[in-house]
């Protein structure tokens, strides 16, 4: 499995989103997602430890997850491709509101 098959999965990015605030031990992921059982949402942490999003390490008797700040390299370089094209719409749509606004004053 790749980085993009993993973070197709809307249960792991709902991890990733929760490690995203900072670190959490498997305990407090497990409480997070509740719909799933423990050894479910361990199944998804190894997955994402495997493709290399998070790291993990031993605290006392409980592991603490936290995100690899390098893990979403390969999805920011993708993405990198239409960020010219996001800032170039996103430049449109500025314009066509302050015309808009300029014809329209509150």
């Amino acid at each position: 499995m790749d980085v993009f098959e993993a973070v197709a999965e809307p249960t792991r990015r709902t991890l990733l989103d929760l490690l995203a605030q900072g670190e959490l031990a498997a305990g407090d992921l497990v409480a997070a997602v509740p719909d799933l059982t423990q050894p479910a949402v361990s199944r998804h942490l190894r997955i994402l430890r495997e493709v290399g999003l998070v790291d993990v390490r031993p605290d006392g008797q409980r592991r603490i997850y936290a995100l690899r700040p390098d893990g979403l390299a390969e999805i920011d370089k993708w993405l990198g491709r239409y960020r010219r094209y996001w800032a170039r719409h996103l430049d449109s749509l500025e314009r066509h509101l302050a015309r808009n606004q300029e014809g329209h004053p509150e």
